[in-house]
């Protein structure tokens, strides 16, 4: 400042807006393990959960006029399911549906309609809730755990706010032995059974992919903020979507007892007296629910 004609340049340190977490580190067989041991840890849960069931930009079918519902999931393995929404405030049910693996029902009080047909059934309709099926939700609920001879496929990935490590489960569809896990030979046809993603701030399952044989995604199910319920850790925020079904399922878990027994008839579903019964697959065209 003394000498004329001499500039002073100030360098300005600007913070971090975030930052960065600090990541763990972890072998495949690690998370093989873990996945495993949670596969295992969930026999059945009981849990009042709120829903917020989207197709496409717009709510649609039943609940259509519900930005969110409430409601009930009742889920024993290996397959028993049953799941109550209701409108919020009032508390009066929009839908009740139950599954044992095989063949599913739903009642709809507002349209005095009881539907029914098999479990697996795959055929997308224009109204989302008449593509939702209660098996979406147990295989979101209960995995299925990795034997330990199938092929397993390890790497790490990026996503613009998250790191995460990557396992990618193939089977060969070509042939597949009696345990259900392919063979392994070097003409296999393989394909991929899943994927599963752990966070590495925390390793915990934070996404799941299930592949059908053609490679397409049948179920894109994201998890977040595992809490424990009991001895029992689960993800409170579980997004289930289905591509092929046109429809996305939120659910947050608000209260859950997790491992007790819950009785068989809670998951029987019988037609009210009345209603107008509806065998999806049967009928030649789609049930107007």
């Amino acid at each position: 400042m003394i000498a004329g004609g001499c500039a002073t340049q100030q360098k300005r340190v600007r913070p971090a807006a975030n930052a960065p977490a600090h990541l763990l580190t972890a072998t495949k067989q690690q998370l093989v393990s873990e996945y495993n041991e949670q596969a295992g840890s969930v026999q059945s849960i009981n849990a009042s959960v709120s829903m917020k069931l989207t197709a496409g930009t717009a709510y649609s079918g039943v609940i259509k006029q519900y930005h969110e519902i409430k409601g009930f999931i009742l889920a024993r393995k290996p397959a028993d399911i049953r799941v109550i929404g209701q409108a919020p405030i009032v508390g009066t049910t929009i839908f009740d549906m139950a599954s044992d693996g095989s063949t599913f029902h739903m009642y709809v009080p507002s349209k005095n309609t009881f539907v029914e047909g098999p479990a697996n059934l795959q055929r997308q309709s224009a109204k989302a809730i008449e593509n939702l099926r209660p098996q979406h939700l147990v295989q979101a609920i209960f995995w299925n755990a990795i034997p330990s001879s199938q092929p397993i496929l390890f790497a790490a990935g990026d996503e613009t706010d998250a790191r995460y490590y990557i396992l990618t489960v193939v089977e060969n569809a070509a042939s597949t032995g009696s345990s259900g896990v392919s063979a392994q030979n070097e003409s296999a046809d393989w394909r991929i059974e899943r994927r599963i993603w752990f966070d590495r701030v925390d390793l915990t399952v934070a996404r799941v992919q299930i592949y059908d044989a053609s490679g397409e995604i049948t179920s894109d199910i994201r998890y977040a903020d595992w809490h424990a319920f009991g001895n029992v850790r689960f993800p409170e925020d579980v997004v289930i979507t289905r591509p092929a079904e046109g429809y996305q399922l939120e659910i947050q878990i608000n209260k859950m007892t997790a491992n007790q027994d819950i009785a068989t008839d809670r998951f029987e579903m019988k037609q009210p007296a009345g209603t107008k019964l509806v065998r999806v697959g049967e009928e030649a065209e789609e049930p107007q629910l």
